[in-house]
């Protein structure tokens, strides 16, 4: 049986609570900030969790997580 291996961009972008859920980060932050808030911003840079029809996908990605 061929090692398991992790795909290394999902393991860039999700981390795993200690409950297990994974936690990803918020889109629209990167460039265009001038009009947005700093409310708006603030938020953006908080982690989001991952929607429970996606979790699937990001474990297979992420097999020792």
């Amino acid at each position: 049986m061929p090692k398991l291996k992790t795909r290394r961009a999902a393991a860039k972008r999700f981390k795993v609570t200690g409950s297990g859920k994974f936690m990803r980060r918020r889109a629209f932050l990167n460039h265009l900030l001038d009009h947005k808030s700093p409310k708006r911003k603030r938020h953006l840079g908080t982690m989001a969790s991952v929607d429970e029809r996606d979790a699937g996908n990001v474990a297979l990605m992420l097999p020792h997580a």
